[in-house]
């Protein structure tokens, strides 16, 4: 069973950068695709970013490419999201994902973590 733990969320300044990390409690970490969600308040969640199983494949949303880097280490379970250049717009819950393909869909995703507040104040 797959349980999905994010940190790494916080208020931080226009510019400024943070580092969210999604941690895998399964044994399958390292076939599993992994994705970042994140949700605007009122809105619907959207796709951030997701990542292969092996790391080599990566996808982007057009709002977040040049600025946010999601990577992995599957020895320690762990897949990123490196967020710089941070923007007021960029306030939202953000969630990780993972799932058997790598996808830019919800539905392709099977388990979900708790969410991680980040706040970007202008």
């Amino acid at each position: 069973q797959v349980q999905l733990v994010e940190s790494g969320g916080g208020l931080v300044q226009a510019g400024d950068s943070l580092r969210l990390s999604c941690v895998d409690s399964g044994r399958t970490f390292s076939s599993v695709a992994m994705g970042w969600f994140r949700q605007h308040p009122g809105k619907e969640r959207e796709f951030v970013a997701a990542i292969s199983w092996s790391g080599g494949s990566t996808y982007y949303a057009d709002s977040v490419k040049g600025r946010f880097t999601i990577s992995r280490r599957n020895y320690v379970n762990t897949v990123y999201l490196q967020m710089n250049s941070l923007k007021p717009e960029d306030t939202a819950i953000y969630y990780c994902a993972a799932g058997t393909v790598v996808a830019v869909q919800q539905s392709e995703y099977d388990y979900w973590g708790q969410g991680t507040q980040v706040t970007v104040s202008s």
